[in-house]
């Protein structure tokens, strides 16, 4: 390679990667936000002694996910794990509320 095609390559490599960082900021903050309204919802179903599971949003949820992955051009099973790994842990808090 020549040096001018290196540096050209460098600075897209730098320009990748600092969209990278903006992304995973915007994930960060936006799970963040995600988990304020789960926690709420935990507290509510705390209150009224309702299930800290719902399967059945929970599967929804999941179809809605994989449909999502598909139009942005996401591997549909990584999209699932991922939405599997949030549940999960949404599930967990909200059975801390009910303790």
């Amino acid at each position: 390679m020549t040096d001018d095609a290196t540096k050209r390559a460098a600075t897209l490599l730098g320009e990748h990667r600092e969209s990278i960082d903006r992304l995973d900021a915007i994930l960060v903050y936006t799970l963040g936000e995600r988990f304020k309204h789960t926690q709420a919802v935990g507290r509510l179903k705390a209150e009224h002694d309702l299930p800290p599971s719902d399967p059945a949003r929970e599967a929804e949820q999941i179809a809605r996910l994989e449909d999502l992955a598909k139009r942005a051009d996401l591997d549909p099973e990584f999209a699932k794990k991922f939405l599997n790994f949030i549940i999960a842990e949404v599930i967990q808090h909200h059975r801390q509320h009910q303790s």
